[in-house]
C-alpha cells in the first residue's frame, strides 16, 4: 500500500509540474515571431488544417507544433478553431489529451485574442446540455441512442477543457483558474438530466481530476463505515488520511482556488446523494416487480412476455444505475446507500414458495381485492414522484419545507374533521333511509323541494359544455403566445393523444417545468373541457391530475369542485334525459377515476351516491350504475369506506326490490352490482399429476413438432410400457386430439403409426376410442363439444392416411354422419330429428373436414365409386336441411371442388332424390340383386331394397380363398427362384434396343419365324457377342426337336398360363368386393326397406 501510494504521489506531482510549466508559458505570452520568415502558402495551411481535423493526438503533435511555429496562420483562425474542435473529439487517451492541450496552448500564445475566445465559445456550445423539448419528442429507444452518442462525443471535450482550465487558457477572471467554468458546465449537464444519462461524464471527470478540482485524496482503506453521512465524509476522510497519504501541495501551489474546490465537492456530494436516493427507489421497484411477477406465476402458471420484457428492461436500467453509483462511491470515497434485501421484507415471496409469508392476505392473490387485475393496480397505484425527475426548486419544495409540513398537517387535520362531520351527517341520513316504500316515495318530493330552494332565483347556471369555447387555443399563428405560454399550448395540444401511461407521465413532468399559477388555471379549464365523446381520455387525465396533485394540490381541488358543480347542475336538470346523457356519463366516469386515484374525497363521492339514492329513478339509476361500475369495487374494498358504502349498497338493493323498474334498468343495476361485488367463488382445484404424467403431457402438448417428432418418439419408447399407469396416461393423451394444436393432429397420428410397430395393441385401442368418441358425439350432439368433435374427425382422417385403419371404417363413419338418428336410416326434407335438427349444420362441417383430410385418397377403383355414391347421398342430405349459412356453403363447395371439381351439383331436393334412386338401382344391379319391380300406379316412384338372404361368400369361404391366394403367390415366387442357372444363362443378357427392334421386324417379315425355307421346323435364337464396348447380335436357327427349343417353348407357355390365371383372380376379387358392399348395405336395411319419395 505504501509503494502504491508513493507511486500515485509521484504521478500526480509529475502532472502538476507539467501543468504549472505550461501555465507559466501561457501567462507570459512573449512569443517573438518574425512575420517575414513565416510561410503563407495555401498548400501548407490546408495540410495543417487537415491534420488538425484528423486528430490532435501524439501522432500529429510534433508536425502540428512545427507548422504553428513556421506558418503565418492569420487568415485561417476560424478554420483552425473548427479543426481543433474536431481533432479534440478524436483524443481518446491521456497522452492524446495532453498533446491537444499543448497544441491549443501554442495557438493561444500566438493568437490570444483571435483564437482563444472562438475556441472556448465552440467548446461551451459542444458541452451544452441537450434540449428537453427535443428529447421528449423522441421515442425511448431513440432517446437512449441520442444520449449515448452525446456522452461519447462530450467525453474527450470535457477532459481537454478540464486541462485547459488548469493551464490558464480557460479562466474565470484575472489571475483566476477556470474551475468555476468547469463546475457550471457539469452542473448544467447534471441538473437537466432526469434519466442520469450524463452520469458517465462525471465519472470520467472524477477519475482524472478529483484531486485538482475537489482536493480529494485516497483514504486509508477501501472499507468505509456505513454510519458515515454522505455530505460530511469527504472532509473527514481527507483529514484522517494525512498520516499515510502524504500531502501533495501547499495551498499556494494549488491550481484551483479553495472556494471553488469546496463548492465543487459539495455539488458532487449532493449529486451522489440524489443518485443514491434514486438507486434505493429503483431497487424497491425492482423487488416489488419481482414479487408481483412471482405472484402472477403462482396464479397463472406463466409470466407473460410483455411482463418479462418490462422486468428485463427494469433490471438492465437498475444494474446500469448501480454500477454508476458504485463508481461514484469509489471516486468520492463515500459509502454506498443501504439497499434492503428480499429477506428483510416480511411480506416477500420466496422463489418456489406456494403461499405468501405472513398472516395478512394479499389483495392481488385474493380475488376479492379492490383491483380486477395487476395491470389496473399498477395504473392506479404506481404513480411517479415528480421529485425524482424535476428539481426541488422547480416544484417549490426546497426552501419552505417546514412551512409546507405544518400547512399540510393543518390541512389534513381540517379535512379529517370535515370528513368526520360529513360521516356523522351521512350516518344520520342513512338511518333515515331505512323506511318502507311509502316513506321513500314521500321523501322524493321533499328532496326536489330542497333542490329547488338551493337554487337561487334569477341566477343563470352555465351549461356543462360552456368552458369548451373559452379554453380553445387561438388558431392564428400571429396570436399565439410566446415563451412558456407557447410551450404550454403545445403540451395541451399533445394531451389528447397521450393514451398510455408513459406518455401521460411524461406530460406531467413537462408541465412541472412550466408550473405557474396562470398555467395551472389554464390546465384546469382544459381538463374540465374534455369532449363528451372522448371518455377514453378520462383515466389518463385522472392519472395526470393525481401525479401533479401531490405538489400542486390546487389542481385536483379546483377540478373536483368544477365536476361537483357540474354534477349538481345535472341533478337539477335530471328531466332533460337525452341531451345530457353523454355529459352525465363523462361526469360520473371522471369522478370515478379521480376517486380511485384518491383525488376526490371519499365523503364527497359517498354524498353523490346518497343524492342519487334519494331519488332512485330515471337518470339516477344510470348514475348509480356508472358509479358502481367505475369505483364501486374500490369503495367497497377500501378500509375507510367499506362499512359506509356497504350499508348504502344494501339499502340500494332494498329499494330496488321495492320499486318497479323496466328490464333495461334492472339489467343495468344487476350488472353494476355484481361487477362491484362479485359472488364468492371457490378456487379451482388443480388436478394433481405425477411427474411422469406431466412429462408425457409436456412431450405431446409442448414439445411435439415436425422437427422434434423423432426425439419425442425415442423418449416415449423409453417409458415403461408395462406399467398400467403409464399406459393409461398415454391412452388419454393420444385419444384427446383437441388438446393439442389443430396443425399438430397429423403429427399425433404419425406418432401413433410409429408406435404401432412396437406396441400394436396400443394403436388398436387408440383407433377404437376415436371411433367411440365420434359415435358418442352423434348420440349426444352437445354444442359445447363441437370443437372436440372437429378435432376427432380430423384425427380419424389422419389415422387413415397413416394406414392405422381401412377405408371401410372411413366410409362407415361418413355414412353414419349423414344417416344416424334419422327414421329408417335416411333423412327427410325439413323433418326434425332429435339429434340432427334441420337448422343444425354441424354434421356437414364434420363431413367436409373428413373429405378435406382423406378425399384425395379415393380417386380410383372401387373406392372412387364408393365416394361418388356417398357424395350423391351427401348432396341429398344437405338439401334436406334449411338454407345453409354462408360459411357452411363456402366450406361445402370448397371441399367438393377439391376432390370432384367436375361433379354435378343438384339444386333441388327432387333432383337429388332421383339421383339417389339411380345410384341405389345401379348398385343393386351390379351386385346381381333382384329388384322388386312391383310398383303402384302412384306418380311417386318407390325404390325398395328387399331383405333377401345373405349374399356373397361366407366367412369360411372367404378365409379359404385368402389362403389359396397366398399359396399361389408363394408357389409362383418359389418356382421363379428354382430355375436352373445353367439353363437360364441367357436371362442375364439384355438385348440392345436396336437389336430388339431389328429382331421383331425380321420376325414379322418371316411370317412366324419358326420354319426355314426348306420346310424344317426350327426355332430362331439371337446370339449376343461383344466387340469392345459394342454389342452385336447374330441369328441362330435351332431345330424344334432339340432340348433347348423344347424347354424354351414350354417355359413361354407356362408364363402365359400364369398371367391368364392371375388376371382372372383379380377380376373375380373386384366382383366379390362389390358384392360384399351391396351385402353390407342390404344387412343394414334388412329390418325394413328404404323408400325415397319425391313430389313430381
Amino acid at each position: 500500500m505504501a509503494q502504491e501510494a508513493l507511486l500515485k504521489v509521484d504521478e500526480e506531482k509529475a502532472r502538476h509540474a507539467k501543468r504549472v510549466k505550461l501555465r507559466e508559458l501561457n501567462a507570459a505570452l512573449d512569443v517573438q515571431v518574425e512575420l517575414s520568415k513565416l510561410d503563407s502558402s495555401l498548400k501548407r495551411h490546408t495540410g495543417l488544417i487537415k491534420r488538425m481535423r484528423q486528430s490532435l493526438g501524439t501522432d500529429q503533435r510534433d508536425q502540428i507544433l512545427k507548422d504553428i511555429d513556421s506558418l503565418s496562420l492569420e487568415k485561417y483562425i476560424d478554420e483552425i478553431a473548427g479543426a481543433a474542435l474536431e481533432g479534440i473529439a478524436r483524443c481518446k487517451t491521456e497522452k492524446d489529451v495532453w498533446s491537444a492541450v499543448e497544441v491549443i496552448s501554442a495557438l493561444h500564445r500566438r493568437f490570444p485574442a483571435a483564437f482563444t475566445p472562438s475556441l472556448i465559445s465552440s467548446l461551451s456550445i459542444a458541452l451544452a446540455a441537450p434540449s428537453r423539448a427535443s428529447l421528449s419528442a423522441l421515442p425511448p429507444e431513440q432517446r437512449e441512442k441520442e444520449d449515448s452518442a452525446r456522452v461519447s462525443r462530450q467525453r474527450p471535450l470535457l477532459r481537454v477543457c478540464s486541462e485547459l482550465a488548469l493551464v490558464g487558457i480557460i479562466i474565470d477572471g484575472q489571475k483566476r483558474s477556470g474551475g468555476e467554468w468547469i463546475m457550471k458546465v457539469l452542473r448544467e449537464l447534471l441538473s437537466n438530466d432526469p434519466t442520469l444519462s450524463s452520469l458517465p461524464l462525471l465519472s470520467i471527470f472524477l477519475k482524472s481530476y478529483s484531486r485538482p478540482y475537489l482536493g480529494l485524496t485516497p483514504p486509508q482503506s477501501k472499507q468505509i463505515s456505513a454510519e458515515a453521512e454522505p455530505g460530511t465524509l469527504s472532509s473527514a476522510t481527507t483529514n484522517a488520511t494525512q498520516g499515510e497519504f502524504p500531502t501533495l501541495l501547499h495551498e499556494d501551489e494549488e491550481l484551483v482556488e479553495q472556494e471553488i474546490r469546496d463548492r465543487f465537492k459539495r455539488m458532487c456530494e449532493g449529486y451522489f446523494d440524489s443518485v443514491s436516493k434514486k438507486l434505493t427507489i429503483e431497487h424497491k421497484r425492482l423487488q416489488d416487480q419481482d414479487r408481483r411477477n412471482h405472484e402472477a406465476y403462482i396464479r397463472s402458471g406463466e409470466i407473460f412476455e410483455d411482463r418479462q420484457q418490462a422486468y428485463e428492461k427494469m433490471t438492465k436500467g437498475y444494474e446500469k444505475l448501480l454500477a454508476s453509483c458504485q463508481t461514484l462511491s469509489e471516486l468520492l470515497y463515500l459509502p454506498m446507500p443501504p439497499l434492503p434485501t428480499v429477506s428483510q421484507k416480511s411480506d416477500s415471496i420466496q422463489i418456489g414458495g406456494n403461499a405468501v409469508s405472513g398472516d395478512e392476505e394479499d389483495p392481488l392473490v385474493n380475488s376479492g381485492g379492490k383491483w380486477e387485475d395487476e395491470e389496473e393496480r399498477r395504473f392506479f397505484e404506481d404513480i411517479q414522484d415528480l421529485k425524482d425527475f424535476v428539481p426541488k426548486s422547480v416544484l417549490g419544495i426546497e426552501s419552505d419545507e417546514k412551512e409546507d409540513n405544518e400547512a399540510t398537517e393543518e390541512r389534513e387535520k381540517a379535512e379529517k374533521e370535515k370528513a368526520d362531520a360529513e360521516a356523522k351527517k351521512l350516518e344520520e341520513e342513512l338511518e333515515g333511509l331505512k323506511l318502507d316504500g311509502d316513506q321513500v316515495n314521500g321523501r322524493k318530493d321533499d328532496t326536489e323541494v330542497e333542490m329547488r330552494e338551493e337554487e337561487p332565483d334569477g341566477t343563470i347556471t352555465p351549461t356543462p359544455t360552456s368552458p369548451t369555447k373559452a379554453s380553445s387555443p387561438p388558431l392564428s399563428p400571429q396570436l399565439a403566445p410566446q415563451g412558456p405560454s407557447q410551450l404550454l399550448t403545445a403540451l395541451l395540444a399533445r394531451l389528447p393523444d397521450a393514451t398510455n401511461r408513459a406518455m401521460i407521465d411524461q406530460a406531467a413532468i413537462d408541465f412541472a417545468f412550466l408550473n405557474s399559477k396562470a398555467a395551472r388555471k389554464r390546465l384546469i379549464k382544459f381538463l374540465n373541457a374534455v369532449p363528451k365523446n372522448r371518455t377514453d381520455l378520462l383515466p389518463h387525465y385522472a392519472r395526470f391530475v393525481a401525479t401533479l396533485n401531490r405538489y400542486m394540490p390546487d389542481i385536483g381541488a379546483e377540478l373536483v369542485a368544477l365536476l361537483d358543480e357540474e354534477f349538481r347542475y345535472l341533478q337539477r336538470k335530471k328531466n332533460v334525459v337525452k341531451e345530457f346523457a353523454e355529459i352525465r356519463m363523462k361526469n360520473i366516469l371522471y369522478l370515478s377515476n379521480l376517486t380511485k386515484f384518491r383525488v376526490v374525497p371519499s365523503h364527497l363521492v359517498l354524498h353523490m351516491f346518497k343524492v342519487c339514492l334519494d331519488d332512485f329513478s330515471g337518470t339516477n339509476v344510470e348514475n348509480i350504475s356508472m358509479l358502481l361500475e367505475g369505483c364501486g369495487r374500490f369503495l367497497l374494498r377500501s378500509d375507510e369506506t367499506r362499512e359506509r358504502f356497504g350499508t348504502m349498497l344494501e339499502l340500494m338493493r332494498r329499494k330496488q326490490s321495492m320499486q318497479h323498474f323496466d328490464q333495461r334498468q334492472i339489467l343495468l343495476l344487476e350488472n353494476a352490482y355484481y361487477q362491484c361485488n362479485p359472488p364468492e367463488r371457490t378456487p379451482r382445484q388443480q388436478k394433481e399429476r405425477t411427474p411422469l404424467e406431466l412429462f408425457i403431457r409436456h412431450l405431446i402438448y409442448d414439445v411435439l413438432a415436425k422437427k422434434t417428432i423423432d426425439k419425442v418418439l425415442k423418449l416415449l419408447r423409453k417409458l415403461d410400457w408395462d406399467d398400467p399407469v403409464i399406459q393409461r396416461t398415454l391412452h388419454k393423451v393420444f385419444t384427446k386430439p383437441w388438446k393439442i394444436k389443430y396443425s399438430n393432429i397429423n403429427l399425433l397420428a404419425m406418432l401413433t403409426y410409429d408406435l404401432q410397430r412396437y406396441h400394436p395393441a396400443f394403436a388398436i385401442s387408440v383407433v377404437d376410442q376415436v371411433l367411440e368418441d365420434i359415435r358418442r358425439g352423434l348420440e349426444q350432439n352437445v354444442y359445447s363439444t363441437n370443437q372436440r368433435r372437429v378435432a376427432t374427425i380430423k384425427y380419424l382422417g389422419e389415422l387413415y392416411i397413416y394406414r392405422l385403419l381401412g377405408s371401410v371404417l372411413v366410409f362407415d363413419t361418413m355414412w353414419s354422419l349423414v344417416t344416424f338418428g334419422h327414421p329408417e336410416g335416411h333423412p327427410l326434407p325439413r323433418q326434425p330429428c332429435q339429434v340432427d335438427m334441420p337448422n343444425d349444420f354441424f354434421r356437414i362441417r364434420l363431413v367436409c373436414v373428413l373429405l378435406d383430410t382423406v378425399g384425395m385418397c379415393f380417386d380410383r377403383g372401387t373406392q372412387k365409386r364408393k365416394l361418388d355414391n356417398l357424395l350423391v347421398f351427401f348432396q341429398y342430405y344437405v338439401l334436406c336441411k334449411e338454407d345453409l349459412p354462408m360459411d357452411v356453403d363456402f366450406m361445402l363447395s370448397d371441399s367438393i371442388e377439391a376432390i370432384r371439381p367436375k361433379m354435378t351439383m343438384y339444386k333441388t331436393i327432387e333432383e337429388a332424390a332421383v339421383a339417389v334412386d339411380d345410384m341405389f338401382n345401379a348398385a343393386l344391379q351390379n351386385a346381381g340383386c333382384t329388384l322388386n319391380e312391383d310398383r303402384t300406379s302412384s306418380p311417386d316412384p318407390v325404390i325398395v331394397l328387399s331383405t333377401q338372404e345373405h349374399l356373397g361368400p361366407s366367412e369360411e369361404a372367404e378365409a379359404e380363398f385368402e389362403k389359396e391366394l397366398a399359396k399361389i403367390i408363394t408357389d409362383s415366387s418359389a418356382e421363379s427362384r428354382k430355375v436352373d442357372k445353367k439353363t437360364a444363362w441367357w436371362d442375364s443378357a439384355v438385348l440392345a434396343p436396336n437389336l430388339r427392334k431389328k429382331r421383331a421386324d425380321e420376325g414379322d417379315a418371316d411370317g412366324g419365324g419358326d420354319n426355314n425355307p426348306d420346310g424344317d421346323a426350327v426355332m430362331q435364337f439371337t446370339v449376343i457377342t461383344k466387340r469392345g464396348s459394342k454389342q452385336q447380335g447374330r441369328h441362330l436357327l435351332v431345330p424344334a426337336e432339340s432340348a433347348l427349343a423344347v424347354h424354351t417353348r414350354s417355359a413361354q407357355l407356362q408364363d402365359k398360363v400364369e398371367q391368364q390365371h392371375l388376371k382372372r383372380l383379380v377380376l373375380n376379387y373386384e366382383q366379390r368386393e362389390e358384392a360384399e358392399e351391396m351385402k353390407a348395405l342390404e344387412v343394414r336395411n334388412r329390418t325394413s326397406a328404404i323408400k325415397i319419395r319425391y313430389v313430381g
